[in-house]
């Protein structure tokens, strides 16, 4: 009865940390990036400042999702620094719940939260920043260019010197379309010519195409040999259109990786971002454990703010880690499997010398 009576005040007092550090990054955030948005609208008269503030909550959660792996980490430690200060630990301890015990049942309960997160929070996050991009799109210059990608293959649509081009490409070959036809539209959207080729190189804005066929308006069809064709695309452009994957929620972004097989994109970003999605539980978990060690293993009571920037700065070295092994499998230096799980696994294995004698502290 009275265990657990003390599991629960442990959830309760957990949980109310974990909302009072959430509200105060996210307090941090919204300043931060509502600045950055009052910067960019600056320069638009027509806009109040209702519009940067509803970006910027749109754009919130997003960042959020990003940061939770340190907000568990300092979650935690506050959450000790509570229990300290209060002496509860003892008290604990003297009705059967050790270290080790209040440890275990913090873990369990971040493992739940990062379950929540991935299942709901994600959702909503990738949704709202999905509206985000929309919304922030109409006032960028690249409002006029377009790339999607379907079923029948990668569609590019382009302007260039009063003519609006639509694009469409069966398949990519690394910086090579293949099966490619442009139609060049004049201003009021009325069809001037066709270019039809097998293989078109857009190593740069200038694409090289060989053994080409061009169709007039009136049908009239003439060969070349080599031409160039100038575009606002490159080989770089079209996939950095296709690589804020904030935007997706899990479905779409397994989707997505079967669009870009289809017309053979490189899904390595995809697959990295759903592994770390799929993680961030494990994540979350590894995280508090390795707060919950070093508040119980290094003793804090001369200075408690001291701790918290220990915290601060190992979330610091952490992240390094892993954007470090990020890296790697994004230049596929390293399988994606490992680019994700192996710093986990590489943590967990650093806070197992610090459980050794957790509970004689």
């Amino acid at each position: 009865m009275y265990n657990k009576v003390y599991i629960k005040h442990i959830y309760e007092v957990y949980f109310s940390r974990l909302i009072l550090i959430t509200v105060i990054f996210a307090s941090l955030i919204f300043i931060m990036n509502i600045l950055e948005e009052l910067k960019f609208f600056s320069k638009t008269e027509t806009v109040g400042i209702g519009y940067p503030i509803l970006l910027t909550i749109l754009n919130l959660p997003s960042i959020l999702f990003e940061i939770f792996p340190f907000i568990i980490l300092i979650t935690t430690q506050f959450f000790f620094i509570k229990f300290q200060t209060n002496e509860e630990i003892l008290i604990f301890k003297n009705n059967g719940i050790n270290n080790l015990k209040i440890i275990l049942h913090v873990c369990f309960l971040v493992f739940i939260i990062g379950i929540l997160i991935i299942s709901l929070f994600h959702f909503i996050s990738s949704n709202m920043k999905n509206n985000y991009l929309e919304f922030k799109n109409k006032y960028t210059q690249d409002n006029k260019y377009l790339a999607v990608i379907t079923e029948n293959g990668l569609w590019i649509k382009d302007k260039m010197d009063e003519k609006f081009l639509i694009i469409h490409s069966e398949k990519i070959d690394k910086n090579i379309l293949k099966n490619v036809v442009i139609t060049i539209f004049d201003e009021e959207f009325r069809s001037e010519r066709s270019i039809i080729t097998k293989e078109a190189n857009i190593s740069d804005f200038a694409w090289k195409i060989e053994e080409a066929i061009s169709i007039n308006s009136f049908g009239e069809r003439k060969n070349h040999k080599n031409l160039s064709f100038q575009t606002n695309f490159d080989y770089i452009k079209i996939n950095s259109l296709f690589s804020n994957l904030e935007s997706l929620n899990i479905f779409e972004l397994l989707k997505q990786k079967k669009d870009f097989q289809s017309v053979g994109l490189n899904v390595l970003d995809i697959d990295i971002y759903l592994n770390k999605i799929i993680s961030l539980p494990v994540s979350l978990v590894i995280f508090s454990l390795l707060s919950s060690i070093l508040m119980l293993n290094i003793k804090f009571k001369k200075s408690k703010t001291k701790m918290i920037i220990v915290g601060i700065l190992l979330s610091v070295i952490i992240y390094y880690v892993y954007y470090f092994f990020g890296l790697l499998g994004s230049n596929n230096k390293i399988p994606v499997i490992l680019a994700i799980w192996l710093p986990n696994l590489i943590v967990f294995l650093s806070c197992l010398v610090g459980v050794v004698n957790i509970n004689e502290k």
